[in-house]
């Protein structure tokens, strides 16, 4: 085989890997050729080039002006030079000069492979772009290739030449990433680096908890369900408020699913994530309260001006609207997209409603059930909550089971007895116009 048989060999084998077409594979060589014929002869080099694959030739002949008087060599040939190859030359002809492949092949070789791989990486980047430019928010499936620096690195499983990764703000760090396991997150924005488009995915975002709800929830698919907003702290809870477009369709039953199903596919993705599941209404004072859930809330006043809602709760609901530490009327806050202001009835009543004002009430005057006092939680399980500073309800509302199994004395079974207890406690409390859901019953906080 003659050296620009196997170079084209080469390069369609080269060609079919990274599918680029014959026509395209033609133009990149006869481009690498030319520039290797430029950097012998000169920058205004003139040639014919022709590529005959079924023979596996390449002909290469240099195209030279005759002239009087020299300017340029890289294309112009003297009168007297070119009548020593054809006395019958003159002034203003074209003559041909063939050029062996073999002169400069390995030059040439070089700078068509340069061509072909710059080629190759900008129809790559520019098929990034056009695939993903649309799929923010979309769920993708990975595998994770490396773990560097905090970083994770992904390979996609659909698309394994893209860059994608995951920052460690954009994990839960609940979770232990492994080199190798398969790994879902969501799409949360291309960014151009100067090595192309690269894929920040995520798996602390809202987002990602909308993406595995769309997946697991047909309505939601199908545009019938649509999730108007959400509010996450990532590993602990979640809320979304979601509508339906046919009034025949419960949008919150439809993402509880049979038996809770469809939420418990997501909780189960999430590790265990709390996730609370409210009506959307375009009422903020109703909206509002149904984002309090699972707290009751008696009433509710805003204010346009100030982006600001004033609720009131019973006494007894006082703690569970707060939510520990503040969780679950900060995400409420969220949410709605409103400041969210709580008060018990008593200090509603005693502050006479005209003082916008939050804050942790003492451990006195908050309304609270204490350990002690809950059915079915034993007297040693209590003491030793009291024991690692859990005293109420309140304390241990939105434990995890592993916070509750690093505590000295409580085996994985009292765990999740703990947990069960919890659950019921606060599956029960739902908001009085449009209760959250609850896995077991077909409704929506888990």
């Amino acid at each position: 085989m003659s050296g620009s048989a196997e170079i084209l060999a080469a390069f369609r084998e080269l060609s079919n890997a990274k599918q680029i077409d014959r026509a395209e594979l033609h133009a990149l060589l006869t481009d690498g050729i030319h520039a290797a014929l430029a950097k012998k002869h000169g920058p205004n080099v003139q040639a014919d080039i022709s590529i005959d694959e079924s023979r596996g030739e390449i002909r290469i002949v240099l195209l030279k002006t005759v002239v009087e008087h020299v300017e340029d060599p890289s294309r112009e040939i003297a009168l007297e030079e070119a009548r020593f190859e054809d006395p019958e030359f003159q002034p203003g002809d074209i003559m041909e000069e063939p050029v062996e492949f073999a002169e400069f092949g390995r030059s040439a070789v070089q700078a068509a492979k340069q061509r072909i791989i710059q080629r190759v990486r900008e129809g790559e980047r520019t098929k990034i772009r056009d695939e993903f430019s649309g799929r923010v928010g979309d769920l993708l499936s990975g595998e994770i290739q490396q773990i560097e620096r905090g970083k994770i690195v992904v390979m996609l499983n659909k698309f394994r030449e893209a860059e994608a990764i995951i920052p460690y703000r954009e994990q839960n760090h609940r979770e232990d990433y492994k080199q190798g396991e398969p790994l879902r997150s969501v799409l949360k924005k291309i960014e151009e680096t100067p090595k192309g488009p690269r894929l920040v995915l995520s798996r602390a975002d809202p987002m990602f908890v909308q993406a595995l709800f769309k997946l697991e929830v047909p309505e939601i698919q199908q545009g019938i369900v649509e999730i108007k907003a959400a509010s996450r702290e990532c590993g602990s809870r979640t809320k979304i408020a979601v509508v339906s477009k046919d009034d025949a369709i419960d949008p919150v039953g439809a993402c509880v699913g049979l038996k809770g199903a469809r939420v418990q596919a997501v909780v189960q993705e999430l590790g265990g994530e709390r996730i609370d599941i409210v009506p959307w209404s375009p009422d903020p004072e109703r909206f509002a309260k149904l984002a309090l859930a699972p707290a009751k809330v008696a009433r509710v006043f805003s204010d346009a001006a100030t982006k600001t809602i004033q609720a009131v709760v019973d006494e007894d609901q006082l703690s569970l609207a707060i939510g520990r530490n503040g969780q679950n009327v900060r995400l409420a806050s969220e949410i709605t997209g409103w400041k969210i202001d709580l008060y018990s009835s008593r200090e509603w009543l005693e502050r006479g409603g005209d003082m916008p004002l939050f804050q942790p009430l003492p451990e006195d005057e908050a309304a609270d059930v204490h350990l002690s006092a809950i059915e079915g939680l034993p007297p040693a399980t209590v003491a030793v909550l009291e024991a690692g500073g859990f005293r109420t309800l309140n304390d241990i509302i939105d434990l995890e089971r592993d916070d509750f199994l690093r505590l000295p004395g409580i085996a994985p079974e009292e765990a999740d007895r703990i947990i069960a207890l919890i659950n019921e406690l606060t599956t029960d409390d739902n908001s009085g116009e449009a209760p959250a859901a609850d896995a077991g019953e077909g409704d929506g906080a888990v």
